[in-house]
C-alpha cells in the first residue's frame, strides 16, 4: 500500500479510477476509511486520492503538535508528490477545515471546494461551539477513548437501523490515541479562516446536516459569504457521508462535475431499507485492511 514520507514520517493514501483529481479529506477521530461509502461512485469519473490526515489511520504524526494550517501543508505535498497541481478537494466535518486551509493556502489551484458539516472558525464564540470542545475532552480524559467512542458513536447514529453504522464508529474511534483525538481539537479550536475567505476562488458546495452539532445559522451565513451553493440535508445528524450516502454522493457528483443538483425533496437522510447493513464495501474495507498485513 501506498505511502509518502514527510518529515521523516509515513502518509497514508490510496488512489482509485483516473480522470479529473478529487482529494477526499476524513474528520476527526477517524481515517480514510471515512469514504468508503462515496469511493466507487467517484472513481468511475475521477481520480480518487484518500489519505490518512498525519496521527490517523495509518500515517504517523510529526513531531511538532498538530494544526490545520500544517495538515493541509502535509496534503499539499502529498499531492505535488503525485503530480496533482490542482485537485477538487472535499472535506468532511475537521477535514472541512482542512479542505479550506488548502484553498486558502493555493486559491488558484483549487477549482472545486467542497465541505460537509464544516464552518470557517471553530473558536468558542457559541455556546454550543463552547459544548462541542470541551465536553468530550472532559469525556476522553474521564472515561477514556473507548467508552467515549461509544457515546459519541451512540449520538452519531442513534436509530435501531443504524447499528452497523454505530459499530463501525464505535470500533473506528475507540482506536484513536487519545493524545491525537485532543490533539485534533485543540487543532481545530485554534483555527480560524474567517479573516481570509476573500482571498478564495473556488466554485463552493456547503452540505449541512439538518441536525449537526454546530448551528444551522452559521452555515447559512458562511454560505452568502463565500456566495456558495447550500445544501441542508434533512434528517441527517453529524455523519452525513454515512446517513444520508445517497444523497450525498448525488450531490458530490454534481458539484464536481458543475451540474444541477438533485432537487431538494430528495435531500433528506438515507430511510431504513436504504440503510447499509454491512459496515463498508468490501472491497475498499479490504484495500484499507491490507496496510496491516
Amino acid at each position: 500500500m501506498p505511502f509518502f514520507t514527510i518529515d521523516g514520517r509515513p502518509l497514508h493514501y490510496i488512489v482509485r479510477g483516473s480522470g479529473e483529481p478529487v482529494l477526499l479529506i476524513h474528520g476527526l477521530g477517524s481515517s480514510g476509511a471515512d469514504w468508503d461509502f462515496q469511493v466507487p461512485p467517484l472513481e468511475k469519473q475521477f481520480r480518487v486520492v484518500v489519505p490518512d490526515l498525519p496521527g490517523c489511520g495509518h500515517s504517523s504524526q510529526g513531531d511538532r503538535g498538530y494544526s490545520v494550517a500544517a495538515a493541509a501543508q502535509a496534503l499539499w505535498t502529498l499531492l505535488d508528490s503525485l503530480g496533482i497541481p490542482s485537485p477538487n478537494v472535499v472535506g468532511f466535518s475537521f477535514g472541512g477545515a482542512v479542505a479550506l486551509e488548502m484553498a486558502l493556502q493555493r486559491p488558484a489551484a483549487v477549482p472545486c471546494l467542497i465541505l460537509i458539516n464544516s464552518l470557517a472558525s471553530y473558536r468558542l464564540d457559541h455556546w454550543r461551539k463552547w459544548l462541542e470542545a470541551r465536553v468530550p475532552a472532559v469525556l476522553v480524559r474521564g472515561l477514556g477513548m473507548r467508552r467515549t467512542a461509544r457515546l459519541v458513536s451512540l449520538r452519531l447514529f442513534p436509530h435501531p437501523w443504524q447499528q452497523s453504522m454505530r459499530e463501525r464508529a464505535q470500533r473506528v474511534i475507540a482506536e484513536v490515541p487519545s493524545a491525537t483525538y485532543l490533539g485534533m481539537a485543540r487543532a481545530l479550536e485554534r483555527w480560524c479562516a474567517s479573516d481570509r475567505l476573500h482571498l478564495l476562488r473556488s466554485r463552493i458546495t456547503l452540505i449541512a446536516a439538518e441536525f449537526d452539532y454546530t448551528p444551522l445559522i452559521e452555515k447559512r451565513s458562511l454560505a452568502r459569504r463565500l456566495a456558495a451553493t447550500l445544501v441542508i440535508v434533512r434528517g441527517s445528524r453529524h455523519g452525513t457521508p454515512f446517513d444520508s450516502i445517497e444523497v450525498t454522493n448525488a450531490i458530490l457528483l454534481a458539484a464536481l462535475t458543475d451540474q444541477p443538483l438533485p432537487p431538494p425533496d430528495c435531500w433528506q437522510s438515507d430511510p431504513p431499507e436504504r440503510t447499509p447493513t454491512s459496515q463498508m464495501p468490501r472491497s475498499i474495507a479490504e484495500e484499507h485492511a491490507s496496510v496491516l498485513s
